[in-house]
């Protein structure tokens, strides 16, 4: 789960490296956002020529967290990191051409089709 002033490490290649969390969008008032949650934050380290500059806020999607997953075949999933994906203008596209690391199998259930097809792997 994430919360305000997380900071998440990006899974793609849009230029991004690192990622803070400011507003969890699409929540009641416990304001923490799971796997497939929609956040706003501001990227804090972008790697040189990016198009993407350092403190420009951005929309992303979370592929990874920390926080177990309890599926409902009884199973618990849980990653080594944080992790989210940048969304492009409108909410359907992702910036990337490529997504880093493995993808939680809950973003196909939100529609994110492009995510998954560019994941190597889902968990």
């Amino acid at each position: 789960m994430l919360m305000d002033k997380t900071i998440c490490i990006v899974a793609d290649n849009s230029g991004v490296k690192k990622f803070r969390v400011f507003k969890v969008l699409g929540r009641g008032p416990k304001k923490a956002a799971r796997i497939a949650g929609i956040v706003i934050g501001s990227a804090i380290e972008v790697i040189p020529e990016s198009p993407i500059k350092k403190k420009s806020v951005l929309k992303g999607i979370i592929v990874r967290t920390k926080a177990p997953i309890k599926r409902k075949n009884g199973t618990t999933v849980r990653f080594d990191d944080n992790a989210v994906v940048i969304l492009g203008a409108d909410e359907g596209t992702i910036r990337a051409t490529r997504i880093i690391g493995p993808v939680a199998r809950e973003i196909r259930s939100k529609g994110y089709k492009k995510i998954i097809s560019l994941a190597k792997e889902i968990i």
